[in-house]
Order: structure tokens, then C-alpha cells, then sequence
């Protein structure tokens, strides 16, 4: 097992020289990483925290058009965004659904017509297919306003799709450790030197504090929030502001309404505030725009920012949404481009990329982006990325289903039914979250188990021993934060004692595996002092 997780990518597996180095663990880092590994260069990324520790686990979790971005004449985005939607949505179908949404009418702020010409663009302008249409609504007598206060009255019920959005990252960087690239996660970048030789980086092992040395023809920054910082420090670019940090805050409260749709209100202050169905028995609500200065690790959802959030739904919802029911908030900084705009809402979420070769060897920087565009941003880097270091296999990311995606859109239901066959042993609720979280992947976990004793240690919510070592060693987890809070939600299950003996187990687990890697890494030619 230690010699498939190090052939894997479950343990840190490093070269002397790549053609691409990657700086950044977020969605756009192991985007641009898998696209490029998958084309026959050598890849190497780098994140100093957990994978998705950043931006990239701290959004709406939807894969969307931005239906409100269409009042800031941003077209090119949004049609871009619709045309992923529909596409990532079939290679990715166990951790994207669609999902609909309800936008009630408020006679205060914009016109209904308005709305209905908006949703008219939302639906035609990226080629829909397999989402159904917008409808209008009549909330007084329709089901679906029951949950809102009786003066909304007239409605529309539009699609977009909902992303597990720190397991997307996690896939793109599983996918891309398949095809061959090298994935360092708790390993900071704390220097970069080019010269027309290429780049030399010193990379500094967070927990350990050992220091490596790799080279690398090729330098991508795609830091997200840190971008700036690495422009400064790394790489030695001084007056470097290319950003403006802006922080989102959500806030999660006990389950609002019964039903299987998702609200979108709008605001008077031009913000919109979303009520998505989570985890079964809650209900998300956010999100917040407001201008960050400061370290965006410690980016914290402020006591303003809940009572905001709450009194936003319940100017809309006939139940008081307080800021005592919530149960758990988190917040994220979004690393958007200075555009110059006034007011953070307003601010550009479309991407920019440069390309640097003043140090002598290229260095590509990403500035904004947003999940949805995550794959086109990671196809136009490539672009600039041939440009310098020759073309290598053309663009396949399009058609590419992500690890456990191999199905079609409905084939989570299907895939449900055959583990019932298959397992008959297994609880319901354990394969339906399974099979959310790892789609066809669910098989490798379970194996040849005949029953839960043979699923392990059972550390409650229906987590198993099985589930922990795989995440161990196939998914870079490392600590109880990892699996509890991004590579699932069971945080909001777990507490107290089950968590410390998830972290004695997870420190257990990994330092077995280090060590047998090292005894496999030390036994076996081909690697170089570097990886030592």
C-alpha cells in the first residue's frame, strides 16, 4: 500500500526538474497542473497549506453563469461560464448537480421585466442543453413560496449547478498526480531565481522544515489570494498590486424549508444573498462583498457579517433567521483583478493572465478568476505556456471526466442502486454520501469488504477507518481538518473527543506511511537527492 500511495501521489514524490512549476494548491493551481500534466509536460505544484485551504473552499459552491454579473455588461464571462456549467457538470456529475433556483420578485428594487430580460440572456446565452428553461412563478399559490413572507408574490425558478468546491480541487489535483505530476502540499515556495536557464526554487516542507531544491524551465503563479505576495517575495517584483482581496463570508443554520431549491435575494444595498440546501439538514446562506486588508489566512466571518447575512433572509423568509441558530461560518478572500471599481460588488470576477520574462525564464501570474472558469483559464494559460516551452499534445480537459466522474449525469442514482446490490450490507445514508463524495471511486474504498466490520474503526456520522485511509493515501489529507471540513462536511457532525481520535489516528496512519515510503523511496533508483 505505501508503494502505490508514493507511486500515487499520496506522498510527497519530488524530481530534480520540471518543465512547469506550480505555486498554488487552489482550483486554478491544480487546473493549470492536471491540463499540463495531461499534454506530456512535467509538473510540479506546491501549496503551502492543505489543498483548497484558501479561496477555493470558501465560495457559494456553485458552478454558475453569475447571473448578476450581466448588470456589469460582463457578457464574455458570463457566456463563457454558462458553456462551462453544462460541461463540468457531465465530467464531474458526483460532486456537481443542478440545482434550481428561485428568485422572488421584490417591488422595492429592480422591475420584474428587467429580471425576466436578464433570465432570458441567463438562458439562451451559453448554449443550454440539459438544464431546463426559466419559468415564471405565481409564489402566492405555488409550493415553493410557502417558506417566503406573503408579499412575494411572483417569482422565477431559473437553473445553475451546485460544486462540492474543495473536493473539485481535490479531484483536479488526484487527476493530475495520475497522469504524472508531482503534488507537495504543505510546502511553501520561499524563493524563485530565474535566469535564461530556467528557474531554480527553494521549497521549505512546513511541517518538517526541511528545504529542496528543484529547477524548472517554467514558473506559474496562480497563488490566489497570495499572488501579489509571491510577485514580492519569490520573485522579487516590489511594487507588485495586482489584486484586490475582497472577502466572502457564509454563515450555516439548521435546515430552513423542506423542499430541494435554492433562493437568491436581492438586497437594497446591490448585494444578493443565496439559501442553498446543505448537507441534508441545513441551509447555507451568503454571501458578503466587503474590500480585506490583512493576511488572508486569518480572514474570519465578523459578528456584523452574521447579523447581516440573517437580517438579509429574513427580510425575505416568513421564519426569523437569527444569528443564535447559526451553527458554523467560514469565510474566504477572493484574489479579484483591480479593475478600479468603486464598490467590491462591482468589482471584475473575469480572469487575467501575464506572462514575465524580464528574470530571463518565464513566469505566467494569474490574477481573479472563479470556479466555473477554472478549466478555459487552465486551457489559455497552456496557450501561453506553449508559446514559451513548445506545444506538446493538444487540449483534452473538455471531454475528461474527473476521478469517480466516469458516468453520466444521472449515474449517481445508478451507481446508488448497484452498491445496494452489491453491498447490501451498507446503510443507505453511508452510500448515498459516498458516492456523493467519490462517485465510481466508491469501489476502490469499499473493496472486497463484507460487512462494516470490515469497513474499521467507526469514529461516528458514519465515518469508517477505510474512508480515513483512503483519504490518507490518495488524497493528501493529513490532518482531522482536512477530511472533517474539506474532503467532507462531517465538521458539522463531529466534535469534541471523535475529533481528537480522528487526529491521534490521521498522526498515526501518516507517520506509518511516511516511513514505509521512505524505506520503499531509499530501496528503489531514480530518485535524486532532491526528494531525499
Amino acid at each position: 500500500m505505501a508503494d502505490k500511495a508514493w507511486r500515487k501521489g499520496g506522498v510527497e514524490n519530488v524530481a530534480e526538474s520540471y518543465d512547469i512549476f506550480v505555486i498554488g494548491g487552489g482550483i486554478n493551481g491544480c487546473g493549470i497542473a492536471r491540463d499540463a500534466a495531461g499534454r506530456g509536460y512535467s509538473v510540479c505544484l506546491a501549496e503551502m497549506n492543505d489543498l483548497a485551504s484558501g479561496t477555493s473552499s470558501g465560495s457559494t459552491k456553485l458552478v454558475h453563469g453569475g447571473l448578476r454579473y450581466l448588470e456589469f455588461y460582463e457578457f464574455r464571462l458570463v457566456r463563457e461560464a454558462l458553456i462551462e456549467r453544462e460541461l463540468l457538470w457531465r465530467n464531474a456529475p458526483h460532486i456537481i448537480h443542478a440545482m434550481r433556483f428561485i428568485l422572488p420578485h421584490h417591488s422595492g428594487l429592480r422591475p420584474a421585466w428587467i429580471l425576466r430580460v436578464g433570465l432570458f440572456l441567463y438562458d439562451h446565452l451559453g448554449g443550454r442543453k440539459l438544464l431546463p428553461p426559466t419559468r415564471t412563478l405565481d409564489l402566492s399559490s405555488d409550493p415553493l413560496g410557502g417558506p417566503l413572507k406573503p408579499e412575494f408574490t411572483k417569482g422565477f425558478e431559473y437553473s445553475d449547478c451546485w460544486v462540492d468546491d474543495a473536493r473539485f480541487v481535490v479531484l483536479n489535483a488526484r487527476d493530475a498526480a495520475d497522469r504524472g505530476a508531482d503534488i507537495l502540499t504543505r510546502s511553501k515556495v520561499t524563493g524563485a531565481l530565474g535566469s535564461d536557464r530556467g528557474w531554480t526554487i527553494t521549497v521549505s516542507d512546513e511541517l518538517s522544515g526541511r528545504q529542496r531544491t528543484v529547477h524548472a524551465r517554467a514558473l506559474v503563479n496562480a497563488a490566489g489570494p497570495w499572488v501579489d505576495e509571491v510577485l514580492r517575495g519569490a520573485a522579487g517584483h516590489n511594487d507588485a498590486h495586482n489584486v484586490r482581496l475582497v472577502k466572502g463570508s457564509h454563515v450555516v443554520v439548521p435546515k430552513l424549508y423542506d423542499h430541494d431549491r435554492c433562493y437568491i435575494f436581492q438586497n437594497s444595498d446591490g448585494r444578493i444573498i443565496f439559501a442553498i440546501p446543505y448537507e441534508d439538514d441545513f441551509t447555507l446562506l451568503g454571501t458578503t462583498d466587503l474590500d480585506y486588508e490583512g493576511d488572508p489566512g486569518e480572514a474570519r466571518t465578523t459578528p456584523d457579517e452574521i447579523t447581516y447575512i440573517c437580517a438579509s433572509a429574513s427580510e425575505y423568509f416568513r421564519a426569523n433567521v437569527s444569528p443564535d441558530s447559526v451553527v458554523w461560518t467560514y469565510s474566504a478572500v477572493r484574489p479579484l483583478y483591480d479593475d478600479g471599481a468603486s464598490k467590491a460588488q462591482e468589482a471584475t470576477r473575469d480572469y487575467v493572465l501575464t506572462t514575465d520574462t524580464s528574470a530571463g525564464a518565464p513566469l505566467f501570474n494569474v490574477f481573479g478568476g472563479k470556479i466555473t472558469t477554472y478549466r478555459r483559464l487552465a486551457e489559455a494559460m497552456l496557450e501561453r505556456i506553449e508559446t514559451e516551452l513548445g506545444a506538446r499534445k493538444a487540449a483534452w480537459t473538455a471531454d475528461a471526466a474527473l476521478p469517480g466522474g466516469d458516468m453520466d449525469t444521472d449515474g449517481p442514482a445508478k451507481l446508488k442502486r448497484e452498491l445496494a446490490a452489491g453491498y447490501p450490507w451498507l446503510p443507505a445514508a453511508l452510500a448515498a454520501r459516498l458516492v456523493r463524495l467519490y462517485g465510481t471511486c466508491v469501489r476502490d474504498i469499499l473493496g472486497e469488504a463484507a460487512g462494516l466490520a470490515d469497513m474499521g474503526r467507526h469514529f461516528g456520522a458514519n465515518l469508517y477507518e477505510r474512508e480515513l485511509r483512503w483519504l490518507i493515501e490518495n488524497e493528501w489529507a493529513r490532518t482531522a481538518e482536512d477530511v472533517l471540513w474539506r474532503r467532507t462536511k462531517l465538521g458539522l457532525r463531529l466534535q469534541g473527543e471523535s475529533v481528537r481520535e480522528i487526529e491521534r489516528f490521521m498522526d498515526a496512519a501518516t507517520a506509518q506511511l511516511l516511513a514505509d515510503a521512505g524505506k520503499e523511496k531509499s530501496a528503489s533508483p531514480g530518485f535524486g537527492p532532491a526528494a531525499a
